[in-house]
């Protein structure tokens, strides 16, 4: 026999997921709607609109996608690729190569700009390679979590603006965590999630496109079969699940039947959406903000170096380097079994090397910053670092007490 299952409580400071707020996880116990319920149509709505505001958009399509991050990076990136086209990745950590990965199953003409991952990029090197490859799309990061890292982005999109390049941009570790403006920047098309500062658990991922996508949409549509016969595209995006001429039209008045949609991640959604809403966003940001400033100067005070650039670091992660004759893992072993605390390893060339602590969403609480702060000084003082002890603590509540 197969018993409940019972989940242990844990403090939760990775890059992602991140601990879920108690009110999404209520919301997503109530009753089950059909899709097309009113009801449920009123909530899709609201969705709708609330996605739009830790954009900085006024875009008229935002919606969320059944899935988690990846989901919308694949639905932006096949949804605007044909075979040949040229996209231009500008890499400085992990997750650009995994948009290069889908471009490269779409059929498209790759080119990386690459870089160490200790700090983003110059705009102007990036403009000055658009100008060279002339693509049809860059598609770029904006918060790298394996290295915590962020990429100033406005001048490269009012380039790709003013020259008919499409302009993606991955903002999964950044929405709802530091001030977007997808408009302002130039972004056409915007995906995020919900497993990160949103506060809702992995399985959706939230975007938002502008008119030039739009009519690429427009111009791919083709109604699955089973609904019209009459309706083909010779040019039809190539995913049935992540065809976004056939979401869109699911997510506006039209209505049509193209997935059972997954109603309690979306009533979850919206109560993600909602608290941060209800906070006010410049308040969400300067929470992240002050609760990264208190991490940032704990793990100073415990001797402990930082990877990468601290000017050009996210809010939302810290990438901490692992001190020599320390094996990283047996002390997040330790942080998990004793302290029920997670914080996570990095990728590449940095596993091993890097630690990173995640500040994000319901997760960003002072009470959080603390316990991991302790946690780690507690396992790192058992495994024989030489850090400064009982320094840490003091430092963040320092940063609290201002």
């Amino acid at each position: 026999m197969f018993s409940e299952i019972s989940v242990p409580s844990r403090t939760i400071m990775t890059p992602g997921p991140v601990e879920a707020h108690p009110v999404a996880l209520r919301a997503m116990s109530a009753s089950i709607l059909g899709q097309f319920d009113p009801a449920f149509l009123q909530i899709m709505d609201e969705v709708k609109e609330m996605i739009k505001i830790p954009f900085g958009t006024k875009n008229e399509q935002a919606f969320a996608i059944d899935g988690t991050s990846r989901s919308g990076l694949e639905a932006a990136l096949i949804a605007l690729i044909e075979p040949g086209d040229k996209v231009l990745i500008p890499v400085y950590g992990r997750f650009a190569y995994l948009l290069g990965e889908i471009c490269e199953r779409a059929k498209a003409e790759i080119h990386y700009l690459e870089k160490e991952w200790d700090a983003p990029f110059d705009q102007e090197t990036v403009i000055e390679e658009i100008k060279k490859f002339q693509p049809k799309i860059v598609a770029m990061v904006h918060g790298e979590t394996a290295n915590g890292q962020m990429q100033a982005m406005e001048k490269i999109g009012q380039h790709c603006k003013a020259n008919d390049i499409f302009f993606v941009v991955d903002m999964v570790a950044t929405y709802g965590g530091v001030p977007l403006e997808v408009d302002e920047w130039g972004v056409d098309f915007a995906i995020a999630g919900t497993q990160k500062c949103v506060s809702v658990p992995s399985g959706l991922s939230l975007i938002t496109y502008n008119d030039r996508v739009e009519k690429v949409l427009t111009s791919r549509y083709q109604k699955e079969l089973g609904l019209s016969k009459d309706i083909r595209n010779a040019n039809h995006i190539s995913s049935n699940y992540l065809d976004l001429s056939q979401l869109q039209r699911y997510w506006s008045e039209e209505r049509i039947n193209h997935h059972t949609e997954a109603t309690s991640m979306i009533y979850g959604l919206h109560e993600g959406l909602r608290m941060m809403i209800k906070e006010g966003m410049e308040n969400v940001y300067a929470r992240h903000a002050l609760n990264d400033q208190a991490i940032v100067a704990g793990i100073k005070a415990m001797g402990l170096g930082f990877y990468g650039d601290l000017t050009t670091k996210m809010p939302t992660v810290t990438p901490i380097m692992i001190p020599k004759g320390i094996d990283g893992e047996k002390v997040r072993a330790l942080m998990l079994d004793e302290f029920a605390v997670e914080i996570a390893s990095s990728f590449g060339a940095l596993q091993g090397k890097v630690w990173r602590i995640g500040n994000m969403g319901y997760s960003s609480r002072k009470s959080n910053v603390l316990h991991v702060l302790s946690a780690l000084e507690g396992a790192l003082n058992y495994y024989g670092a030489d850090i400064s002890k009982g320094e840490a603590v003091k430092a963040a509540l320092t940063i609290y007490q201002k």
